[in-house]
């Protein structure tokens, strides 16, 4: 049995389909759901969403908050801000981590220099991820 997924951001639904498993970064640590799992919601933090396909494949995507529900074998990510890997402007997100870094030397605001630097950090990965 499979699972029925949805990625959704505000702008649109960036994939929908079936899938063996996906693992998701609440901001309690990282969760997986396979068929038949409990009902759950959790909020999302900066993190990776994966979904593992029945034939083998897999769909990474970088979320920025938003929140996870599973109920009756269906997942579904409900993302402030997401991007499939293959979405991702890697030389921007490396432009972005290179201005984070650079502000925090020089910045006051530590945690919003920080979190940009995580989200950059985190589209890099999932955009050059085997």
């Amino acid at each position: 049995m499979t699972l029925q997924v949805e990625l959704v951001s505000p702008e649109r639904i960036l994939w929908s389909g079936e899938a063996d498993m996906v693992i998701a970064r609440t901001i309690d640590g990282e969760i997986a759901f396979l068929s038949n799992h409990a009902p759950f919601i959790g909020a999302l933090g900066i993190g990776r969403v994966q979904i593992n396909l029945p034939d083998g494949g897999v769909v990474r995507a970088a979320v920025h908050g938003g929140f996870v529900e599973v109920s009756n074998n269906k997942v579904t990510v409900l993302s402030d801000v997401a991007e499939l890997s293959g979405d991702i402007d890697v030389a921007r997100a490396q432009e972005a981590l290179r201005r984070a870094e650079t502000s925090a030397q020089s910045d006051a605001n530590a945690e919003e220099l920080g979190a940009a630097k995580l989200r950059a950090e985190l589209r890099i990965a999932i955009a050059t991820a085997a």
